[in-house]
């Protein structure tokens, strides 16, 4: 999907169609989009894990996420030139992990039984929003130096504030979901999943138009998992899997459009010095590299195992979606100030950007999917199930086996009718 809206934007004959792609439109689209995913992260969050990997999740969250933007910022301080300010706005910029690209891979995975049993799903979702939050706050506190606009101690308590707003907004509103629609509505799935949707929509777009961008997504993902902890004990399994199934196929429509319209604002011409793409293909790499080996570290003695510990590491690569919203914001403010010393900068930020996109996404997406059966536990129910659908197969095909009935791995035999009694022998 990121190459085929790669290919609207950058190939010769095509290119016009990803030129000409609203901004606004193609960015309200990615934001539903997001909204979608968060949504479908924060119902799938296991509040059990959550609790017993709370320190976890908070180690995960900060310490790979400062490490890169410290080591981003150094090495391209050095090895391009940047100044300061810039250079850790681009480390901001560079550590951001994409929501887009680790959220779906995820649950796919504990979809499939995948790392259930550990929590390790719920550990990384859980982490990636509070990354992004950081990143984003960090990105705004270094462009706020950078061009020195506003109070600088207000700037620096923004982030933080902005986190605290998220929060305090989705916990509120999934209170306020538990009561809203009533227990007894006969269409009680349609109204808690328009409701949530609209929830997650106001969180996304409002924290947007208020200039508080970075608690949006996390007060998105809150939303959904205040209300999934009151709607599973509440709810049928058969209705609660209907608003997992709502939502699932509401992403189905916007998966093609988010990837589609990150991979469309890619442009090839925004490349325009190799020097710059090479120096930035080496900080990025460096970057990558001390998140990998911290992330490995974070995430020590909290019961995985090594396996699992190097999953985490390669499921921390992907970068996509803040890079796409933020990588051009410095070149835009330097062009709306007409600052032509700044310019430059900001080409440099957004060249950076858009290759980390390139090269992250895909292989970050690919690292995932081929890992994750290798390296996670197959959950011990589905271990279960899939071995007693291969032992009752077996079973069918044993001729000792005439009369009975295979369930559940058991073979209820049937005795004689005038007996009028079973017995069930287990296997």
């Amino acid at each position: 999907m990121i190459l085929a809206g790669f290919g609207l934007s950058n190939l010769p004959v095509v290119s016009l169609v990803g030129h000409n792609l609203s901004p606004v439109w193609s960015g309200a689209l990615r934001r539903i989009a997001l909204t979608v995913i968060l949504i479908r992260a924060g119902l799938g969050l296991d509040p059990v894990a959550l609790r017993k990997l709370s320190r976890t999740v908070i180690k995960l969250a900060f310490l790979p996420c400062i490490s890169e933007s410290v080591t981003c910022a150094v090495t391209s301080h050095f090895l391009i030139g940047l100044p300061w300010d810039w250079a850790f706005m681009l480390g901001f910029v560079l550590s951001a992990i994409s929501p887009a690209v680790v959220v779906p891979s995820l649950l796919n995975l504990a979809e499939r039984g995948f790392g259930v049993d550990k929590g390790i799903p719920t550990l990384v979702i859980a982490a990636a929003s509070i990354d992004d939050v950081v990143c984003i706050s960090g990105f705004g506190i270094a462009l706020g130096i950078a061009f020195s606009t506003g109070n600088l101690a207000l700037t620096i308590a923004r982030g933080p504030l902005e986190a605290l707003l998220g929060v305090a907004y989705g916990v509120i509103l999934g209170i306020f979901l538990w009561i809203i629609p009533a227990k007894d509505s006969p269409n009680i799935v349609f109204f808690r999943v328009i409701l949530l949707f609209t929830g997650g929509l106001l969180a996304i777009f409002g924290s947007t138009y208020a200039d508080l961008s970075g608690g949006g997504p996390l007060g998105c993902l809150v939303l959904a998992f205040i209300c999934g902890i009151r709607w599973r004990k509440e709810s049928t399994t058969e209705q609660y899997a209907a608003i997992t199934d709502a939502v699932g196929l509401m992403w189905m429509i916007f998966q093609p459009l988010l990837f589609g319209l990150i991979g469309a604002a890619v442009r090839v011409e925004q490349i325009q010095n190799l020097k710059i793409v090479g120096l930035g293909v080496a900080v990025l790499f460096m970057g990558l590299t001390i998140r990998c080996l911290v992330t490995f570290v974070a995430v020590f003695r909290s019961g995985l195992n090594f396996k699992e510990q190097l999953f985490v590491s390669l499921a921390w690569i992907p970068k996509a979606t803040v890079q796409a919203a933020i990588g051009g914001l410095a070149l835009d403010q330097a062009t709306h100030d007409q600052n032509e010393t700044l310019k430059p900068l900001g080409v440099i930020v957004l060249t950076i950007a858009v290759l980390s996109i390139i090269i992250t996404a895909p292989i970050g997406a690919l690292a995932i999917a081929v890992s994750g059966p290798r390296c996670l536990k197959l959950d011990s129910q589905y271990g279960s199930q899939a071995k007693c659908t291969s032992h009752n197969e077996e079973m069918a095909d044993n001729t000792q086996v005439k009369n009975g009935v295979l369930c559940n791995g058991e073979v209820r035999e049937k005795v004689d009718d005038d007996e009028n009694v079973d017995i069930v022998t287990h296997i």
